[in-house]
């Protein structure tokens, strides 16, 4: 086991089990507002490209499929992500790397920029620190997937770049200290 692996299994086992009664409570109010099971299930691109089903908390209404106000809570919080310390629990994400996301970006990279396949996806890292907001910024574009693939994306993946080729355990723990304070 890496160090960065026990890292990541410490970490995770402990937010668990500081956040479990949280997450409970978040999945239960969720199920309600959401008339759902409270959780949402999708298929992500992990490390080495194989995609994998991440959890996370339901935002969106099964009958509506628009996100509810408390749905709205929960993303602007990130809230909605905290089930994801299990994955992170069992090796699949790590605490830090880069956020996984839908088929047709990571696993479409060419040359170089496909560096990041061979990172874990991570709860957090310096891309989903600068877009932390990127729901926002997305829906203030005329075309949203537009500005998506031609500026956000080339970004993230920029910056996953950086991190691929620069990452030590004290950058991932100032990663960790923005996202906290970030948080709270």
């Amino acid at each position: 086991m890496t160090a960065k692996r026990l890292f990541d299994f410490i970490f995770a086992f402990l937010a668990l089990v500081l956040l479990l009664p949280v997450i409970l409570v978040m999945a239960l109010t969720a199920a309600m507002d959401t008339r759902s099971n409270g959780f949402f299930l999708q298929k992500r691109i992990g490390q080495y490209g194989r995609p994998f089903t991440i959890l996370k908390l339901r935002t969106l209404h099964s009958q509506t499929q628009r996100i509810s106000a408390f749905g709205r809570f929960l993303r602007q919080t990130k809230i909605d992500e905290l089930p994801q310390l299990l994955h992170v629990l069992v090796g699949q994400m790590s605490v830090v790397g880069p956020r996984p996301d839908v088929p047709g970006y990571y696993d479409a990279l060419k040359g170089e920029d496909r560096k990041v396949l061979d990172l874990k996806p991570g709860l957090t890292s310096e891309a989903g620190l600068k877009y932390y907001n990127e729901d926002f910024l997305l829906s203030q574009q005329a075309d949203p997937l537009w500005y998506n693939d031609t500026v956000l994306f080339p970004d993230k993946v920029r910056l996953n770049l950086d991190y691929y080729h620069h990452r030590t355990f004290a950058g991932d723990l100032r990663i960790i200290w923005k996202t906290l304070q970030r948080a709270l």
